[in-house]
């Protein structure tokens, strides 16, 4: 980030000045106090531990000065303090005044599924062109969104923020610093509906992205949503998908194997022939966004289409693992949902193994959806026609019993991972494809490394 002076901080996040002095500088922001260095302010915020017991340690790590709500009982010469009435609005203000200085084009993500493959993207096709800024992972939060935002450096051209929720109010939240020039939702699932009361809440919840979107910018939306079709927000909407009536449509879709998807899209102004190095027909969605802003943004054809096959995956979402024996592990465990686990039960069966073989657990936050969701994965294993399906979880009893109903004859239950990692040294055979997902809390991550380092098969 840009140096700032204390005189910016208290500017920024309207701040009393305890101890101090207003020229002292700082050169980074931090939240968590073993991360802080030389020039770092530290921002304690009170969760399930509160951070002005660690303020001493930030000091010792070599911040520069700190934040606080409360009045601490000494001052630590040189250092100094700023009062704020609570921490994590101030990380917010000091990260909407700094976004402000920065007159680039900014995308803000939403969206039930694929938020972070959409933000990698368009990312992607952007950085052919411009030097852009991107959030990194999925720090898409109240903590993450700020601290990406605090990145933003002279050089910087464009930037994309991905934005998640699972409550009203929070896309407003992230909406007021990101203050968006293009707003994009990807879909509308049922991620977050125990929160959010069903589809129509989580739209509503969604929509939130508009109330801070530029007057002068643009929509892009998921065109064969049949939820998103219904909203019109008083901005030019480029509606991506196959259906006829999408403004930027995509044609000539072939899935080839697990490797890519190639597609035609057409924006109305050009046509681009693309070629995405993941599997899946569910890309074609990010990809057609990504060329539809890169055409808006100036890019070229040849720039939008390079953009398209430089994307890489980020983290654990259907990372290809290619053991010795020839085994592939597709670790898509990042998070789950139905549509997510859907696309991915997809995905394995069109692997071309002979033997397919899903691990899948939990699903977190749907609610009454919850049974009803992990029996129709089961069943949609058995439509798809994989061999062996292994559920992981209380839940996930559903998911084995919709597979068993449906067809399958090879299907178990386990309790636990290390039952599952038993269970999968005895059935998997060499040049099998095995699918491992399930929400963040199962951490499915474990299954994946036990995959990798299992010595024979």
């Amino acid at each position: 980030m840009l140096k700032l002076t204390v005189g910016d901080l208290l500017s920024a996040v309207h701040g009393t000045l305890l101890a101090g002095e207003r020229t002292q500088t700082i050169t980074a922001v931090e939240t968590d106090s073993r991360a802080c260095c030389a020039g770092a302010l530290f921002v304690p915020l009170i969760a399930a531990r509160d951070g002005h017991d660690f303020i001493g340690a930030a000091f010792s790590a070599g911040a520069e000065g700190t934040l606080c709500s409360r009045r601490p009982e000494a001052f630590v010469p040189g250092k100094f303090y700023i009062h704020a009435e609570d921490t994590r609005l101030a990380l917010k203000a000091l990260a909407s005044w700094y976004r402000g200085r920065f007159d680039i084009p900014f995308v803000q993500i939403t969206g039930s599924v694929g938020k972070t493959t959409t933000k990698e993207m368009i990312a992607a096709v952007l950085s052919e062109h411009f030097c852009t800024l991107k959030t990194e992972g999925n720090f898409n939060n109240d903590i993450g969104v700020p601290k990406t935002l605090l990145r933003l450096m002279p050089e910087h051209e464009a930037a994309v923020i991905e934005t998640g929720m699972n409550h009203f109010g929070e896309i407003r939240y992230l909406g007021e610093m990101v203050r968006p020039d293009i707003a994009v939702i990807s879909n509308v699932g049922d991620a977050h509906i125990e929160n959010l009361g069903s589809r129509e809440g989580i739209l509503r919840a969604k929509s939130e992205i508009f109330e801070h979107l530029k007057k002068t910018g643009f929509a892009v939306l998921n065109g064969d949503d049949a939820l998103l079709n219904t909203l019109h927000p008083d901005v030019p909407v480029y509606r991506c998908g196959e259906g006829k009536h999408c403004d930027v449509r995509v044609s000539r879709v072939e899935e080839h194997g697990i490797e890519e998807v190639s597609c035609r899209v057409e924006t109305g102004q050009e046509r681009y022939d693309l070629r995405i190095p993941a599997p899946g027909r569910h890309m074609i969605y990010s990809a057609a966004m990504a060329a539809v802003i890169g055409r808006q943004l100036g890019l070229s054809r040849e720039e939008i289409q390079a953009g398209v096959a430089h994307y890489e995956p980020a983290g654990e979402r259907m990372r290809r693992i290619e053991r010795p024996d020839g085994v592939l592990i597709l670790s898509d465990c990042y998070n789950a949902n139905p549509q997510s686990m859907a696309a991915a039960i997809h995905t394995l069966a069109r692997s071309g193994r002979a033997q397919t073989v899903a691990v899948l657990g939990d699903m977190g936050e749907l609610g009454a959806l919850s049974p009803q969701a992990h029996y129709e994965m089961g069943a949609c294993c058995a439509k798809e026609g994989v061999e062996t399906v292994i559920a992981v979880g209380e839940q996930s009893k559903e998911i084995a019993r919709g597979a068993r109903e449906g067809g399958c004859t090879d299907v178990h239950w386990c309790a636990g991972r290390e039952q599952a990692c038993a269970l999968l040294s005895a059935v998997l055979r060499k040049h099998a494809a095995v699918l491992v997902k399930a929400s963040h809390a199962m951490q499915f991550q474990q299954i994946t490394a036990y995959l990798t380092n299992l010595s024979e098969i």
